[in-house]
């Protein structure tokens, strides 16, 4: 717990700074939803489902936080740090980016560590609501094994004005 803490302690820092560099910070907040999978040995796969947060710093850098129900055997739960860039693509209003941080793992045993890299794009809807289409994967640190995670979500994103 202490952990976790300390991590939410960092991001908390990180957005404190994002304040004082006099650029305009845009909070977004959104869910996901989709397939993930656990392979450990052997493979299961489920449904994953949580709540998304981030915030944009400007100049296409993001920092944010995921927590997600995952529907495996022991239902896994994931609370997740990353940092986002956004992918500049001229004449399109897509924004394709690349990601990639740590996360926490809580199933059968306790918080395990992960690690996390992926990418996706985000498909603007309508004003202030995208679509984002994402793949992460990485591997999870538990005791005695290690276990390779993977996600294929989508989801919506609102961007508070």
């Amino acid at each position: 717990m202490k952990r976790s803490l300390y991590l939410f302690g960092i991001f908390l820092s990180v957005f404190a700074w994002g304040q004082q560099q006099n650029t305009p910070v845009q909070i977004a907040v959104g869910g996901r939803g989709g397939l993930s999978i656990f392979s450990s040995g052997q493979s299961s796969a489920g449904l994953q489902l949580g709540p998304t947060f981030d915030v944009d710093f400007g100049k296409g850098l993001l920092a944010g936080s995921d927590l997600t129900l995952n529907t495996q055997d022991g239902t896994p739960i994931e609370w997740a740090f990353y940092g986002k860039y956004l992918i500049q693509v001229p004449a399109s209003n897509i924004l394709p980016y690349v990601d990639g941080g740590f996360s926490l793992w809580f199933y059968t045993g306790g918080p395990y560590f992960g690690l996390r890299f992926g990418g996706g794009a985000y498909f603007p809807l309508a004003n202030n609501i995208s679509i984002p289409a994402d793949i992460q994967l990485g591997p999870v640190f538990s005791s005695g094994s290690s276990t390779f995670y993977f996600a294929m979500t989508s989801g919506i994103r609102y961007t508070l004005p």
